[in-house]
């Protein structure tokens, strides 16, 4: 699956070849991810989204939330918030899309509904911050997934950068526009790689990376309600709600319900 980029807007959205050569390659895919979020058609209500331009005097590595410019509307959530609130009241239009677009390929495709949980949270983490956004999303849902599901999540980002011919995962050749086709990623990456390889839940990790390349295909995306009782049977909401059950990601929680908290 071919997905297409303007290279020179991509680079002049993260400030030019100078200040590309200094990116670690690590961030240099996730600005890309971003940018495939933003320019895939997600329907009329995502026109413009744009992730990777945060505006001034903000990171990139920041979660989606903290742009105004993407998120310009905080809404209330109810009172003790499920998961599927934050779908719709909360995560970034892009987000939503791609994680629906991504659960909806690997529901289609026939896959065990963890894979299929695990297409729909991988890339939630986004909204609470983009640097090494799988292991933070892994941290983020361990709590009310199985293991399997959270070690898939916290595994996926390292694969994005090494093939698969079993399950006919290539490497994105958008890489190798963006970074060149000799380099190598940072150790930490390599070494997250080689060890997910080894793991007897690999495959798991492995298909989120095959459903996410579907998460940037043209078209409007189902709703959240086509994956509820697969929801109900593999996430446990707390009866006191996301960020009151004093978990040990209850604090992302709170968060994301209000990123505007000053400390």
């Amino acid at each position: 699956m071919k997905f297409k980029v303007d290279r020179r807007v991509l680079l002049a959205k993260l400030g030019g070849a100078a200040a590309v050569a200094s990116l670690p390659s690590e961030s240099l895919a996730d600005a890309l991810e971003q940018e495939l979020m933003s320019e895939a058609n997600y329907g009329p209500q995502c026109a413009g989204l744009d992730i990777i331009d945060m505006g001034d005097g903000v990171r990139r590595g920041a979660g989606q939330l903290f742009s105004r410019k993407n998120v310009a509307k905080i809404p209330v959530l109810p009172a003790r918030p499920k998961l599927v609130d934050f779908f719709r009241l909360r995560f970034s239009n892009g987000t939503v899309a791609h994680c629906l677009k991504s659960a909806a390929h690997a529901l289609a495709d026939g896959q065990p509904e963890r894979n299929i949980m695990a297409a729909l949270v991988h890339d939630i983490s986004l909204n609470l911050v983009k640097a090494d956004h799988a292991w933070w999303g892994a941290d983020l849902i361990a709590p009310y997934v199985d293991e399997r599901i959270a070690w898939a999540v916290r595994h996926h980002q390292a694969l994005r950068f090494f093939p698969d011919n079993e399950v006919g995962y290539e490497f994105p050749e958008l890489y190798h526009c963006i970074f060149g086709r000799d380099y190598e990623p940072e150790p930490y990456i390599v070494a997250a790689y080689d060890s997910a390889r080894r793991h007897r839940w690999y495959m798991d990790a492995r298909m989120i990376t095959v459903n996410d390349t579907y998460g940037f295909v043209d078209g409007p995306p189902p709703e959240i309600d086509d994956f509820l009782d697969i929801i109900g049977r593999h996430w446990r909401d707390p009866e006191d709600g996301l960020g009151a059950d004093g978990s040990s990601s209850a604090h992302m929680w709170r968060t994301l319900i209000n990123p505007n908290r000053p400390l």
